[in-house]
């Protein structure tokens, strides 16, 4: 599998050069989750393939738990130049600053991986289309069937920390869960409330007074 990176041709310093394609996925967002790495050296050749299981959580947990994992391994083992291929566009565009993180559950993981990325002499990221990054793909969907087999969250390496718990939403009296809000660009905005991950609600359509 060749590099997309037209800038890791091979050169006096190439073996400090790590090419890291990454993926995450979840089954039913929030669902079961994992993450893969498939990461190179300068000369396309593979030297570590990573995954694992991350528990119920989201898409953009799972992609942003790959691009930690991969720079974790880089730093531990003194890669000094990464270059990271994603097909999550909201993580590239978030890494280049692009777009704001306003996700109260990707802040500290989107702060994490920028401050491992300033340990690097050199940090680039790279969005490309599903079909070339199959098997970091190959990698995160091994990790959410084995994973979704043993129906609980595992390290499947030393690179993956252990994610915080997902947050639990309890049933409560109907009254004291009615919500008001408005639709925003296609998005439901809830006015005054918080809702953690993975909450399930119902929605009840209130026409809007003539």
């Amino acid at each position: 599998m060749g590099s997309v990176f037209e800038s890791s041709e091979p050169d006096a310093d190439s073996q400090d050069v790590l090419v890291a394609y990454i993926d995450g996925g979840a089954r039913g967002n929030p669902g079961p989750a994992g993450f893969g790495c498939y990461l190179q050296d300068a000369n396309g050749k593979c030297v570590a393939e990573l995954n694992g299981f991350l528990g119920v959580r989201t898409n953009n947990f799972a992609e942003y738990s790959a691009l930690l994992v991969a720079l974790r391994y880089a730093v531990d083992n003194d890669f000094r130049d990464v270059q990271v291929v994603s097909d999550s566009e909201l993580l590239v565009k978030q890494m280049k600053g692009q777009y704001k993180v306003n996700s109260p559950d990707l802040r500290p993981l989107w702060e994490e991986a920028r401050q491992l990325s300033r340990k690097l002499d050199s940090f680039s990221i790279k969005h490309v289309l599903r079909h070339q990054n199959k098997e970091a793909d190959r990698l995160a969907n091994l990790a959410m069937d084995a994973g979704s087999k043993r129906g609980s969250a595992t390290r499947a390496n030393p690179y993956e920390k252990p994610p915080v718990a997902a947050p639990v939403a309890r049933p409560a009296a109907a009254s004291a869960d009615e919500l008001e809000g408005v639709v925003h660009d296609g998005v439901i905005e809830i006015f005054g409330r918080d809702l953690p991950e993975g909450t399930r609600v119902k929605i009840r359509v209130v026409p809007e007074p003539r």
